[in-house]
């Protein structure tokens, strides 16, 4: 992959939730933002040659992308039946034109994966629909791995940070974001929701002490 663009525009291309499940708040994560991210963990040496998981994988996005930035294998994990399938079909027309390491796809709740990984790249649901659903991925992702990428509400640093503390890990940076949402639910009253978010960036403190 030669620039964060050439990402994006690739990523711009792969099929989408047909119909968003709103209980499981399904929602897109834009090419752009997923290519800012999927750059900033490239250039840290946390995708390439390295085993990392998608949580709540939606269409695959993130991990498709670290596919795409050459990552050894990526594991695919969401409840829903029918999005892993578009996630399947997307990975499938990527490899027409691309050589992609190792995917793994499993339907599952995120509490049942128990698979050493090196990175967890996430977009989980942030926990309106159901309260602290954010906070099961990130402990999962804390049980399992030595460095995550997590998008969630803007104003949770400091739950992430406290949470970080009990876990032995350190956030190590926070990247804002705008995330847009089109009109796919009947409660929706307007053609375009913004909102704010950000990518909170963690490191294993364990492993950080031992090298």
């Amino acid at each position: 992959m030669r620039s964060k663009k050439e990402l994006a525009i690739i990523l711009s291309k792969l099929k989408d939730f047909e119909v968003p499940d709103a209980k499981l708040e399904q929602y897109s994560t834009q090419s752009e933002i997923a290519a800012d991210i999927l750059w900033e963990a490239y250039m840290d040496g946390d995708i390439h040659n390295k085993v990392i998981l998608d949580a709540a994988c939606g269409q695959g996005i993130f991990g498709i992308g670290a596919l795409l930035l050459g990552a050894k294998k990526v594991y695919f994990v969401d409840l829903d039946e029918k999005i892993l399938k578009i996630a399947k079909e997307n990975i499938k027309e990527i490899k027409k034109a691309y050589n992609l390491g190792k995917s793994i796809f499993k339907q599952d709740d995120i509490s049942n994966f128990k698979t050493k990984v090196d990175t967890v790249i996430q977009n989980p649901p942030f926990g309106v629909q159901k309260k602290h659903a954010d906070k099961i991925f990130l402990q999962k992702a804390m049980e399992i791995s030595e460095k995550i990428y997590s998008i969630h509400k803007i104003e949770s640093e400091e739950f992430i940070k406290a949470l970080s503390g009990e876990n032995n890990f350190l956030l190590n940076k926070i990247i804002p974001l705008i995330f847009s949402i089109k009109q796919t639910q009947k409660y929706h009253r307007r053609p375009l929701y913004r909102f704010k978010a950000a990518c909170f960036i963690l490191s294993n403190l364990n492993k950080t002490q031992k090298t």
